[in-house]
């Protein structure tokens, strides 16, 4: 299962907040705005630093993606 944060994206859209506003409020480095536009797994302490800045719930941020070819799927 993979991560995607596209809905943090829209949401800063929503809130008319750019990427580097993001950053600078809510205390981190462009390397955890990078690793987010390539959905990379950040730490809970970030997630929770973005939900405080953007007054919203995790789930409002991200998406867990079933992998296409996750053995999980498959029948036994």
């Amino acid at each position: 299962m993979s991560i995607s944060y596209k809905k943090l994206f829209h949401l800063l859209i929503e809130q008319d907040m750019t990427t580097s506003q993001l950053q600078k409020k809510a205390g981190f480095s462009a390397n955890i705005i990078a690793r987010l536009k390539r959905n990379s797994p950040v730490s809970l302490e970030t997630i929770e630093s973005i939900c405080r800045t953007m007054n919203c719930g995790v789930d409002d941020i991200l998406d867990f993606v079933p992998d296409v070819n996750s053995s999980d799927t498959e029948e036994v």
